[in-house]
């Protein structure tokens, strides 16, 4: 077991722009990480299997929901917090940066803007502690960028709702014990329900032989006439612009993310640079390796300056949509990108677990595809400059 010698690289001295509190946040994540994370995640990968034994620990440091306001048993952190702390998770493994993100920004931040107070105080406290794990289901089977022609659907039956339809690629499912479900009305309308682990008919089948995210439990939500509580519709907000909200504060936290997937890759192949000898020198010491290396710590700079200016507009609840889905799409094709140059430059080594790289290269692939592919953020971007949307 390799010790975790990381040291992050912050070329614009950015942490000038962070408060006292912003640092410690960051630095509270990056020691547990150090200590949990970091030892036994390549061995999970390699099994395919989530360390549920590390919940806790994502709760006391703040990844689940640490912008819920205190009184609902969050942080009440600000948003650059909520980034700062994501980009730490994901250091270690996006797989458990995903399961972070989905319960913060999928779950809880429904339920504490769409739904009322009992349902917020019922389920937000037991999430931010990790006593309850949550998913969102909104992509299906048939429907992935079209989340509005989705199928599932539930009928008002008097005293309950009857809920039917199925999701899928849905993070947490296997163990979740609550599901927060877009669905489709009579009228044809969505709303979110929230369907708790036990009513009859809700199954989780886990969906196995994954090459990416596999540390990070993955499934299916299968709802077969599950009778839903009134009380659990969320009464807030409806409408397709319900969960794209949800999907608004979950891509704000992958484009931090991103960028300590990006921050690991290129400090292993810095420091594999200065240690690996051919030609009777450190391969550091070639121009081809410095140009990588060159080009790497410019895209992160890069990178850390468009997330931290989003933070600020998040913080100034001045962030658009199209603004975050660009951070999205940018930063994780950047570290797409290091994680493969990185992996080059570790040659041989850099396909064996004895690295973290291949495990990020294969994670990010999964990244650049949930909550929104590269090519539709480009199609969001290109909509939001033209006023001409081109989606089909």
């Amino acid at each position: 077991m390799k010790p975790d010698l990381f040291q992050s690289p912050d070329y614009y001295l950015l942490d000038d722009l962070l408060s006292e509190e912003h640092k410690l946040v960051r630095d509270a994540a990056r020691a547990w990480v150090k200590k949990e994370v970091s030892p036994i995640i390549e061995d999970y990968a390699q099994r395919a299997e989530f360390p549920k034994q590390i919940v806790k620990g994502l709760g006391e440091i703040g990844g689940f929901g640490p912008y819920i306001p205190v009184e609902y048993g969050g942080a009440g952190l600000d948003q650059i917090s909520y980034g700062l702390i994501m980009q730490e998770i994901e250091r270690g493994d996006s797989g458990v940066r995903s399961t972070s993100s989905v319960q913060s920004s999928l779950v809880m931040y429904p339920i504490w803007k769409y739904g009322n107070e009992e349902q917020r105080m019922k389920y937000l406290p037991k999430l931010a502690t990790g006593e309850f794990i949550g998913c969102f289901g909104l992509t299906e089977p048939d429907h992935g960028s079209n989340p509005g022609g989705m199928t599932s659907n539930f009928k008002d039956m008097g005293d309950h709702y009857l809920l039917n339809g199925a999701k899928m690629w849905i993070s947490n499912a296997p163990f979740a014990d609550i599901a927060v479900v877009w669905a489709k009305n009579e009228e044809g309308r969505i709303h979110g329900l929230i369907v708790e682990r036990g009513m009859e008919g809700f199954t989780t089948p886990e969906t196995h032989n994954k090459w990416s995210l596999r540390a990070s439990a993955t499934g299916e939500l299968i709802f077969d006439n599950v009778k839903v509580p009134k009380e659990n519709l969320l009464p807030n907000k409806s409408g397709l612009g319900a969960p794209l909200g949800c999907l608004d504060s979950a891509r704000y936290g992958i484009a931090w993310g991103a960028i300590g997937a990006a921050m690991d890759c290129y400090d292993t192949a810095l420091r594999y640079s200065k240690e690996r000898i051919q030609f009777d020198k450190p391969i550091g010491a070639t121009q081809l390796q410095q140009k990588k290396l060159a080009e790497m710590i410019t895209e992160i700079t890069k990178a850390q300056l468009l997330t931290w200016r989003l933070g600020v507009l998040r913080n100034e609840g001045r962030a658009t949509t199209a603004q975050i889905s660009m951070a999205k799409r940018n930063n994780v094709d950047m570290a797409l990108t290091i994680a493969r140059d990185a992996r080059q430059m570790l040659g041989g080594m850099g396909i064996t677990g004895e690295y973290s790289i291949m495990r990020h290269m294969m994670n990010l692939e999964s990244v650049v595809t949930y909550e929104g592919t590269h090519d539709i953020h480009l199609l969001i971007t290109g909509m939001d400059v033209t006023g001409f949307p081109a989606f089909k």
